[in-house]
């Protein structure tokens, strides 16, 4: 079977940028009967975001828009800009995402979901109760109605599965030299494949050419 692997981060500003290229890529593996694997990076430890790194966010944040045309919400914006609380944590959003698969829903659309909670809504994601919120509207779009005490636990359940996933994650990293988010792998009878994805920002339909000729 071939694998096409996602290495990311829900923290990272650059996997936000390449949703839409990694959207066509799941469409492309469900077309093909290729497995679509996501690996969390565990990039941010929960912390407060400081003054001088709140200035490079919105620095790379317009690098990323110019490049890729992802769209940065006004709200985001004036969080991160404002003198108000900015906690990030890639655990607690790694581990809503994990619980989203142990529901039966989308890990992919749940990052998505996240993402656009955060970058473009300006929500608190460090929240588990705003993940939960974030779950639960997911889950009812895709008719699996849930509470959002239901989502909270799933997500908090999912800290243990975090943890293993991370650990598996980071093997492979190593094994295979990933070093940054985004990285989209292809794994094939004849090996490894790196996806230059970062060749096809804002050039959607070649990427999906690309991806086409792959199959």
């Amino acid at each position: 079977m071939v694998r096409a692997h996602y290495f990311y981060d829900p923290m990272c500003g650059w996997c936000f940028g390449a949703t839409t290229l990694v959207s066509i890529l799941q469409q492309q593996a469900q077309q093909q009967g290729w497995q679509l694997e996501l690996h969390p990076g565990g990039m941010l430890e929960r912390g407060e975001i400081n003054p001088q790194f709140r200035r490079h966010i919105l620095e790379a944040d317009q690098h990323i828009a110019n490049l890729t045309g992802a769209q940065f919400g006004d709200a985001y914006r004036q969080r991160v800009a404002g003198k108000g609380s900015l906690v990030m944590d890639s655990m607690i959003t790694s581990q809503a995402i994990l619980a989203s698969k142990a529901l039966g829903l989308d890990e992919f659309s749940a990052l998505k979901a996240i993402q656009q909670a955060h970058y473009q809504h300006g929500l608190d994601v460090a929240d588990i109760r705003v993940l939960a919120t974030v779950i639960k509207e997911l889950a009812s779009h895709n008719g699996k109605p849930l509470s959002s005490a239901d989502c909270q636990q799933a997500i908090a359940n999912a800290r243990q599965t975090l943890h293993e996933t991370l650990q598996h994650s980071q093997r492979l990293m190593t094994q295979l030299g990933v070093r940054g988010f985004p990285t989209l792998l292809l794994e094939t009878e004849k090996g490894w494949q790196r996806l230059p994805h970062s060749q096809y920002y804002g050039k959607p339909q070649e990427w999906q050419n690309l991806l086409a000729r792959l199959s």
